[in-house]
């Protein structure tokens, strides 16, 4: 097997194990708040968090270099994390993925004013048409936009501000630093919100929470697999696949059809950012990469960026 279908094949399995994630994240939506389902997430993945910073090799304080742009990144993973939890609960699994799947259009506007990135005619014209893909599934006009979509687009451009944060300050900040600040924030956000929404949880349900934690860090290390054996151009696509998995999910779980716009608008987006990354893989196109950077998987506050991941691992360079 050559090293670009293994890394292939690592990336499907993760998003799989994403999917799934996302699956028990929907099904205790139905019952509890998602302030309660993150505090809870973010709780349980402290012993992981942790195991993972005693790996942090790099000499230094857990004071930012860059408190302004950090507190931004923080604000911006937090509001990712409960967002798409919620989207996740009241929207089908397929239309919140369509949605999430303008992060790469919104990173490649972004990286014009943050990174200084040149953006040409034709990545314009791909962002352009992934937008108007958006307007597709979402149908302005046509049906009533809900709290849930509001959600998802907050989610998408929430984890598009965080990962070209990363991208500017990266190079600078201690990577256990920028996986820090988002959990200790969410979780004491989120504690903070609790005794207003809190439900009591029977142990069936608190065990699902853990099994989400440990989905997101499984799946974090089985994508820091594909990335260690494949092109970052032929892995980033592979995001993609978590839609195939949502219909699956969705129709045998949830009674969920993908209807017609949300089929076409999906695979609108899909190929303006399939454009963008195949673009960004080609040398001299793009300076910054800022696409390829985002190592696939929005961060929900929870669970680390699997760029930082691998930083701390020593497997990338900062930049």
């Amino acid at each position: 097997m050559s090293p670009n279908a293994k890394g292939a094949l690592l990336a499907l399995l993760a998003f799989g194990v994403y999917a799934t994630h996302d699956v028990i994240v929907k099904v205790l939506g139905g019952t509890y708040s998602p302030f309660q389902i993150v505090f809870f997430s973010v709780l349980l993945s402290f012993p992981l968090a942790m195991v993972m910073m005693m790996r942090e090799a790099t000499p230094g304080t857990l004071r930012p270099v860059h408190p302004w742009w950090l507190a931004l990144r923080t604000g911006a993973a937090v509001t990712t994390g409960v967002s798409a939890f919620y989207a996740f609960s009241v929207l089908p699994l397929a239309q919140v993925y369509a949605i999430l799947f303008a992060a790469p259009l919104l990173i490649t506007i972004l990286a014009i004013p943050v990174l200084g990135e040149t953006v040409r005619l034709r990545r314009w014209i791909a962002v352009i048409v992934g937008l108007a893909g958006v307007l597709v599934v979402l149908r302005p006009g046509a049906t009533d936009l809900t709290l849930g979509h509001l959600a998802a687009l907050a989610a998408a451009v929430g984890s598009s501000l965080s990962s070209i944060v990363v991208r500017k300050i990266g190079n600078e900040e201690r990577p256990v630093v920028m996986l820090l600040y988002p959990l200790m924030v969410n979780f004491v956000l989120m504690g903070c919100i609790l005794p207003f929404v809190y439900v009591p949880m029977p142990i069936e349900h608190l065990g699902m929470l853990a099994v989400i934690a440990a989905f997101a860090w499984i799946a974090s290390r089985l994508v820091i697999a594909a990335y260690q054996a494949g092109e970052a151009a032929i892995i980033a696509p592979m995001q993609y696949s978590q839609i195939i998995w949502a219909s699956g999910f969705g129709f045998f779980f949830f009674d969920e059809i993908i209807d017609q716009p949300t089929a076409i608008g999906a695979g609108i987006i899909i190929a303006s950012g399939m454009y963008i990354v195949l673009r960004e893989s080609r040398s001299g196109t793009s300076a910054n990469t800022p696409v390829l950077r985002t190592r696939s998987r929005a961060e929900m506050g929870a669970s680390p960026r699997v760029s930082l991941f691998m930083r701390i691992m020593g497997k990338i360079p900062p930049r």
